[in-house]
Parts: C-alpha cells; structure tokens; sequence
C-alpha cells in the first residue's frame, strides 16, 4: 500500500499540504455503518405502537412496557460494552455485534403473539447498545486527533440523520402500502449492509496504557462525567416520548395521519442545519456555548410542541428541537470525551449513551403511563417541564462542572 493510501485510510497528515486528512476512508466506512444501524432501527420506531394496537390489541399501559424493553437491554449491556471495546480488539468486537443486531431482525418477522415480540424487542436492545458503543469508539480512533473535535460533530450527523429520515420512510412506507412485514424485511437488508460495511473498516494500533488495573468502576461508566449524565438523563426522556408517541399523538390530538412523516423530515432538517454550523465553533473548542445554545432551543421546541396544540406549532416545534438536539448532543459527546482519558473511549461512549437510554427508557415508558391515565398532551406537558430542568441544571450547575473537569489529553 503507498504512503498516500495509509494517509486516505488512517488519517495521516496529507504528504502535499502536512494537514490531517478528516475525511479518510475509515471514518468514512464507520459514519456509513452508524448510518445503516440506525436506519434499520428507526425505520420501525415510530410504526411499532400502531403495529403492536393493530396486530395484538395493546393498550397504551402496554405499549410503553414493551416498547421500553429495549431501552432495559441496552442499559444492562453498555456498561460492559465500554469495558470490552477498551480492552478487546475493537474491530471484531463491532463486527460481531453487527452481525447479531442483523440476525434478530428476522424475530420482528416470526413473532406471533405480543409476548414473543416483546422477547425480540428486548433481545434487540443488547447489540444496538454494544454495536453502538463499539461503533462510535472505533470512529475516534480513526479521526486524527488534531481534528477530533470537528469529527465528532460530523459523526453524529450519520446517526441523527438515520433518527429522523428514518421514521419518515418508514411512515410513508407504511402509508403507501400498510405492510409491516415489508418495512420489518427493510429493516432485516439494511442490517445485512451495514454489517457487510464494518468488516471493511481498517484501524490503527493502540498502545495500551502501562499500569491499568484490569477491573474498576470507571470501565464500565466514567464517573468523572456524573454531572453530564444526570443531565443528558433529562434530553434523553423528552426525546422518548417525543420520537415514540409523536405519530399516535398527532392522530389522537390533530387528526393528522400523513403528516408524520412530514414532522420527521423537519426534524431532519433542523439536526443537519444544526450539526453543520455547529461543527466550526466544536473545532474551536466552544463546547459549552453549542450545548447552551442546543438545550435553549430544544425547550422552545418542546414548550410549543406542548401548549401550543395546532398543525404549524406541531411542525414549527419539530424544526426547534432538531435545531436544538444538532447543537447539544455533539456537544456532550465532545465533553464526555474531554473529561476522559486517552484510553477510556469506550468507557466515554458507553457512559453517554448510557445515560441517554436511561432517559429514553423513562419517557418511553412513563409517557405510556401518564398518556393511558391522563391523554397525551399532559405528557407532553410534563415533557416540556423536563426540558426545562434539565437546562436550567446545565446553565447553572454542568458547564462549570465541566469546565473544572476537562483533561487537555484528548
């Protein structure tokens, strides 16, 4: 292999102008295989309360338990998913987890009864949480580290994207055909695609730190960040409800069944926008400004989508919370990265998305409760509240906490 293609694949400095190539071809495959993870994932999100009422008569009460059992597995599994891609070969690691994330789709089509799906749907939580975790870290290893902070910006746009375009295919899909087995073998190719991409990603040798101790608490969750997790705890359970109950809700409170999809698409828009003006001040080091700038948005996103019940808020508010999130996530993955050592990646990855989940397990399930007792626009409105605390906790108590805490390694 020639010194220019080592370059293209690992991110050396380019041999012509001495700058760090970004876009070199690993960090290209893994944007692409966080794309097709997510994807196939959300394809499915937003349909699966109206699948689980059509095919097996769930309640609301039921829809939360087992459309939350996912979020359960996820959460038992990336503790240790961090502990194994800082310890183990990262590369195979993501390829097995990719491979199992493929297989169980094909749970989705021989489920027959509403227990049966709920066992798949749970099953399925531990290789997205680990391909996830896996996935991610592998992206920080290929990025050189002069533009770390820029490529992590950009990362996120593979998933975020997936997030929102994802469900809006999914709903048109749905629309156009009223075939679930259709979107569930979508879903299954998608997988197969994105696994087939991960054995093609090339990493480059890490150097073991001397000295570490084999087990202690900080390999399975980086207690130096706990202040940024109890506050992501927040954002990840507004976006729960939001992203599982939006398609019923619309139906339920605004008549609207075509414009989902719609909803999603704005929601797209606003997380690219979002990552792309972002990344300049991530590379300059304004972390904290992005993630004040993002949860303030979010809010007026939220507080519309909540008190304000018409077609325009409900499409207006799904621009401000893409807006919002495109600004304030990648700013707190760069911080929990910041407050990490060189060889706690994983454990970085696994602690943010951890506490994401959490979040998202909250609202996905407790939005199910509140919603069959008292409607969904109480849950949306409680939803909005939570917004609210969690920015407040931000602006007051997690930046400085931050601030404090960032190491200059990374």
């Amino acid at each position: 292999m020639s010194s220019c293609n080592i370059a293209r694949e690992s991110g050396l400095p380019d041999e012509k102008n001495g700058k760090e190539r970004l876009w070199n071809a690993g960090y290209v495959k893994v944007m692409l295989c966080n794309f097709l993870l997510f994807f196939a994932f959300y394809l499915l999100t937003p349909l699966l309360p109206i699948y689980l009422d059509e095919q097996f008569a769930a309640d609301k009460d039921m829809l939360g338990l087992v459309l939350s059992g996912y979020v359960v597995a996820t959460l038992l599994v990336r503790p240790f998913s961090g502990f194994v891609v800082d310890t183990f070969n990262r590369k195979r690691v993501l390829v097995a987890c990719f491979f199992l994330f493929f297989i169980i789709f094909t749970g989705y089509i021989g489920a027959g009864t509403l227990l049966m799906f709920a066992i798949v749907r749970t099953l399925h939580g531990i290789p997205f949480g680990a391909a996830t975790v896996a996935n991610s870290t592998v992206a920080l290893d290929v990025l050189p580290s002069s533009r770390r902070n820029e490529g992590i910006g950009y990362y996120g746009l593979s998933n975020n994207l997936a997030m929102a375009v994802a469900p809006s295919a999914g709903i048109y899909i749905y629309h156009a055909t009223s075939n679930f087995m259709l979107l569930f073998w979508l879903s299954l190719i998608l997988a197969l695609a994105g696994f087939i991409c991960s054995t093609t990603v090339k990493l480059p040798k890490i150097k073991k730190t001397p000295g570490r101790p084999v087990m202690s608490l900080d390999h399975f969750f980086l207690t130096r960040g706990w202040l940024l997790a109890v506050n992501i705890i927040f954002f990840g359970l507004c976006w729960g409800v939001m992203s599982n109950y939006v398609a019923i809700y619309g139906q339920e409170e605004l008549d609207i069944t075509d414009g989902t999809g719609f909803f999603f698409m704005l929601l797209s828009a606003g997380l690219m926008i979002s990552r792309m003006f972002g990344v300049k001040s991530l590379r300059a080091g304004k972390m904290t400004r992005n993630a004040a700038v993002g949860v303030l948005l979010s809010l007026v996103g939220y507080s519309l989508f909540a008190f304000v019940i018409t077609p325009w808020s409900y499409y207006l508010a799904a621009l401000l919370i893409g807006l919002g999130n495109g600004q304030m996530y990648p700013a707190f993955l760069t911080m929990f990265v910041k407050v990490a050592r060189h060889d706690q990646r994983g454990t970085a990855n696994s602690s943010i998305l951890i506490s994401w989940d959490f979040g998202m397990g909250l609202g996905i399930l407790l939005g199910g409760v509140i919603a069959e007792s008292f409607g969904f626009v109480t849950a949306f409105h409680i939803v909005a509240f939570m917004q609210g605390g969690g920015a407040l906790l931000f602006l007051l108590f997690t930046r400085g906490f931050f601030n404090r805490r960032k190491l200059n390694e990374n």
